[in-house]
């Protein structure tokens, strides 16, 4: 059985990948946030910097992306909010099983995110365009909310999988790299 891990775990690198390139995004996206709202700000007091009509909702989209993908991150460090106050007092299978009904609701909720968020973007969003940019789908409003779903989908495949091999592989293995 620890052969298969050892098979499996040689997927981890593009794990990581997926992990690193959704962590630029997210930094990417404070930047372009920091960077339109200081322009915004200094261009209500500042006469020859400009005030653009489409920084706030630029701003807000840029904020929606950031805040779905960062949770989508926070799954594969395993940082989210969670009860663990009786965790010291279960049996250490009982808190593993227990993680795993916890990743499968999550995996469960980010397939419905991506299936009825994307209806959201393509039917809604697809239909109106942003205030201050009639060019502009407000699609793109929409659509943080499928691409996280798929994001969590890639983390929690990962989690689920640690989580099991935890249960099969002896804490203090070599091999143990959960």
């Amino acid at each position: 059985m620890p052969s298969i891990f050892n098979t499996i775990d040689k997927v981890k690198p593009a794990y990581d990948v997926v992990y690193n390139f959704v962590l630029l995004v997210c930094k990417l996206l404070l930047i372009v946030d920091i960077l339109i709202t200081t322009m915004a700000v200094a261009g209500r007091y500042i006469p020859f910097i400009p005030d653009p009509a489409w920084s706030e909702e630029i701003v807000l989209t840029c904020m929606a992306y950031m805040a779905v993908l960062s949770a989508a991150l926070a799954i594969r460090r395993n940082a989210h909010i969670r009860m663990t106050a009786f965790d010291r007092y279960l049996p250490k299978k009982v808190v593993t099983y227990l993680d795993i009904l916890s990743d499968i609701a999550v995996f469960a909720l980010a397939v419905v995110m991506i299936v009825v968020g994307w209806k959201y973007a393509a039917q809604i969003g697809g239909r109106g365009s942003y205030v201050s940019m009639p060019s502009v789908s407000k699609f793109w409003m929409y659509f943080p909310v499928p691409l996280a779903g798929i994001a969590m989908v890639i983390f929690e495949i990962e989690a689920i999988y640690n989580h099991i091999k935890k249960l099969f592989i002896k804490e203090g293995s070599i091999n143990d790299e959960c």
